[in-house]
């Protein structure tokens, strides 16, 4: 599978998985996990053609880890992100001191006036690193990396989770906890 391919085809189970099962006919279960030879299926009969090989490639190679596998491979599942409402079922767990948060220069107003907000995402996407971090803002226009002080919230009760794919989440970051 070339490289196009796997873009177009992964930006179509993002949209899937994360946001518009509905779009192909498919049911999430509550953990968000679509059965695999369904996705297939009925991707197939929306114009997006790709095998089982083809699939663990896409997920395997994912420079995000976007999405997961059940242990057998009959499931498959957003690792994050969901506009949805699913549980994936994630344990909280303690973050660092710092995490970080990428965003657009023009949306740095509004942050520091609001905080962090989920929008119309089920949690906010915090990185453990900057670099991670300046990748995600870039996406959004002039990056802006902004530092959240992630273990004081927690001492402070805020609840953390991080998804399979690393990524931290949790449901709102007050001004109080962010820096420059």
């Amino acid at each position: 599978m070339n490289e196009a391919d796997k873009k177009r085809i992964g930006k179509f189970l993002s949209l899937v998985l994360r946001h518009s099962p509905e779009t192909i006919g498919i049911e999430l279960d509550e953990n968000g996990w679509a059965i695999t030879n369904d996705l297939i299926e009925k991707c197939r009969k929306h114009n997006y053609n790709f095998s089982m090989d083809d699939l663990i490639e896409i997920v395997d190679t994912n420079d995000k880890k976007r999405y997961a596998f059940s242990e057998k491979k009959d499931k498959i599942r957003a690792s994050q992100g969901h506009s949805i409402n699913i549980n994936l079922a994630l344990e909280p767990v303690e973050p660092p001191e710092f995490l970080y948060h990428g965003t657009a220069t023009r949306f740095i107003q509004s942050i520091l006036q609001k905080g962090i907000m989920k929008q119309n995402r089920r949690h906010v996407h915090l990185c453990k690193d900057k670099a991670t971090a300046l990748k995600v803002g870039s996406r959004h226009g002039k990056p802006e990396v902004l530092v959240v002080m992630a273990k004081k919230m927690f001492d402070e009760g805020i609840t953390f989770y991080r998804s399979d794919n690393g990524v931290w989440l949790t449901n709102y970051v007050d001004v109080k906890y962010i820096s420059k």
